[in-house]
């Protein structure tokens, strides 16, 4: 039995888990943002928004938060999650919007997002480059 996460919500998770033990394998649904958190909690899988564009880069978040590795975990979140998510979060819809920014940027085809959601503005994709220069190692 599967359950992937979209929430966030640790109360629930404890309560199921409390009611079916082992027999549920969850699945954090909630970000890359969370590793961390899911990590700490037994959750040991997640959907990465980040492998889209860095699979190298969601591995190293999976790696780490399972050995656990926690200053290298660390690492990761405050040179690449955080600031991707920070730039994720200005404005309603952005999390598609960046994503496909990327993608665009790396020569993948993303195209531009769908009304009601904001394609990026001049200086946010300028911030996407910058960004995207220094994930040069985690980017294959």
């Amino acid at each position: 039995m599967a359950w992937k996460d979209g929430q966030g919500d640790i109360r629930r998770y404890q309560q199921i888990i409390n009611r079916v033990g082992d027999r549920l394998y969850w699945i954090g649904g909630a970000g890359d943002d969370c590793v961390p958190g899911y990590y700490s909690i037994g959750i040991r899988t997640y959907t990465s928004s980040i492998a889209t564009v860095a699979p190298k880069l969601s591995l190293q978040l999976h790696e780490a938060a399972s050995a656990p590795d926690a200053p290298r975990l660390a690492q990761l979140m405050r040179d690449y999650v955080i600031p991707l998510y920070a730039l994720r979060t200005r404005r309603k819809g952005y999390e598609v919007s960046v994503m496909k920014q990327m993608m665009n940027e790396l020569g993948m085809a993303a195209g531009p997002v769908r009304p009601p959601l904001a394609q990026v503005t001049p200086k946010d994709k300028e911030e996407v480059r910058k960004m995207l220069g220094n994930w040069k190692g985690v980017l294959s």
